[in-house]
């Protein structure tokens, strides 16, 4: 399911890309499942279809998704940008992690939040 948040102050369109592209990644639009028509999501979640249009071509444009002339959108079949996301999460979390050391914290305290987020092995 795709919420906008209107307080939040990225465009709608990179709110929908984004939400889209976690569902890509989740599993749960699987490679090769159609996406949603333009009009359709555009209806269901009462924003113009020139936004869901631009979301769509920005997940194109980032290898999530391929279109097909007059069929639609579709998840695509690569997954290198899985791949991608993945480094690039865990170059995140490796400067955080070191941010976080700089300013005095405890590395044991770094684990155990990450242990209890959802799917972290326990301890």
């Amino acid at each position: 399911m795709i919420l906008i948040d209107y307080s939040d102050r990225r465009p709608i369109y990179e709110q929908v890309a984004e939400k889209i592209a976690e569902l890509i990644i989740r599993g749960v639009l699987p490679p090769e499942s159609q996406l949603p028509s333009v009009r359709s999501l555009a209806m269901d979640l009462s924003i113009n279809p020139n936004t869901i249009q631009r979301a769509y071509q920005e997940l194109e444009r980032k290898g999530y998704t391929c279109s097909v002339p007059g069929k639609g959108s579709f998840v695509s079949q690569r997954t290198e940008y899985l791949e991608e996301q993945r480094e690039n999460i865990l170059e995140e979390q490796r400067k955080l992690a070191e941010k976080a050391i700089c300013l005095g914290i405890d590395p044991r305290l770094l684990k155990e939040a990450i242990d209890q987020c959802e799917g972290g092995e326990k301890a």
